[in-house]
């Protein structure tokens, strides 16, 4: 549970951070990152797809799909907060835009058939996003945007990536 805060020094907490070191290389890390991923799937990651049976290219789409999502919903946390410090958005509106940004669901998801077969680089991909994701998970707790006992609730998009994930990944599909 957070104390509550008044706005003045929520906002002044806030621009001081997104002023910081460590602001500035966590943001810089996601979107290159962002960058990264893009010249990933665009490119090599299109030909180690290729190479993979049935059960490989269902966890290869869904593994694909499932960094994609997190990668915009950190990135768009990150440009939020930069915005936010620098004083082009009021809290208020910093606010609402949060809330469509869902950082709780983003998470690893449920283990794939196939997975075995996911290209090395598209695992260290995935596993620097996870611990990026991790990162501004405990930054937003800090900013008092989610209380740290909080449970995250299910996500619409990656309930769906797992109930198509479940029907072409056994076979039935």
């Amino acid at each position: 549970m957070s104390l509550p805060q008044s706005p003045s020094i929520t906002v002044e907490f806030l621009s001081r951070f997104t002023a910081s070191e460590q602001f500035d290389k966590v943001f810089r890390e996601g979107m290159g990152l962002v960058e990264e991923t893009a010249n990933y799937l665009d490119g090599p990651g299109r030909a180690d797809a290729r190479t993979l049976d049935r059960n490989g290219a269902v966890a290869y789409a869904t593994e694909s799909m499932r960094l994609t999502t997190r990668l915009m919903q950190l990135a768009s946390w990150l440009l939020l907060q930069r915005a936010a410090g620098v004083g082009e958005m009021r809290q208020d509106e910093v606010l609402k835009e949060r809330q469509r940004i869902s950082l709780a669901d983003i998470g690893r998801g449920h283990e794939l058939t196939g997975a075995e077969q996911l290209p090395p680089a598209l695992l260290d991909i995935v596993e620097r996003s996870l611990s990026l994701h991790q990162r501004i998970l405990n930054f937003d707790t800090m900013l008092g945007l989610t209380a740290p006992e909080a449970a995250p609730a299910p996500s619409p998009v990656m309930t769906q990536i797992d109930r198509i994930t479940a029907v072409f990944g056994s076979g039935r599909g």
